[in-house]
């Protein structure tokens, strides 16, 4: 038996108990302690030496629980940053949603749309419900008016500003304009 061998046999058990006080999942406890272990392997030349092997055990697995708790750390923070920013996002829906309500509660949702649609000049209308309504390829639609492709998304660009500026506090609505093909 090598004295990696006797050293592994001897310790790995309560390197892993010593790891997992820290890092506090069996599982990365093991990784952890591996990793010091398969260094270790590697670096042959402790054994010959006059160097308290059982320290340097120690400090290997504490300075690897270090790491690992700093990356764990590290990876956690951006989840939350990424959990709250979805939070948020769905906050301001939801009260856009109640606000709706509160603003409109007569009205549908529909009535609105199709009011602030009305409200386009003709042109205009004419090709924002073709393109938005209808589900019509741009290309289509200038084949099918007789006027340019360009012409087209001029007048989508018009009818999307008029209908910003209509509906700008039913974020619903405005989502609608760009969900629907």
């Amino acid at each position: 038996m090598t004295e990696f061998e006797r050293l592994y046999i001897t310790w790995y058990a309560r390197m892993k108990s010593f790891a997992l006080v820290y890092v506090k999942r069996e599982a990365d406890a093991e990784d952890v302690v591996q990793d010091v272990f398969a260094r270790i392997y590697e670096r042959e030349d402790l054994f010959g030496k006059d160097i308290n092997i059982t320290s340097y055990l120690f400090t290997s697995v504490k300075h690897a629980c270090l790491n690992h708790l700093r990356e764990s750390l590290t990876v956690s923070m951006a989840y939350s940053k990424y959990y709250e920013s979805q939070r948020l996002e769905m906050q301001l829906m939801y009260d856009s949603l109640e606000q709706l309500d509160m603003a409109f509660p007569d009205a549908s949702i529909e009535e609105l749309l199709e009011d602030a649609i009305n409200q386009l000049p003709e042109k205009c209308r004419q090709i924002f419900i073709m393109s938005k309504l209808k589900g019509t390829k741009q290309k289509d639609i200038a084949r099918e008016l007789g006027v340019s492709v360009n012409t087209v998304e001029v007048q989508m660009g018009i009818a999307y500003k008029k209908l910003r500026e209509r509906l700008k506090n039913c974020i619903p609505l405005l989502a609608f304009l760009y969900i629907v093909p």
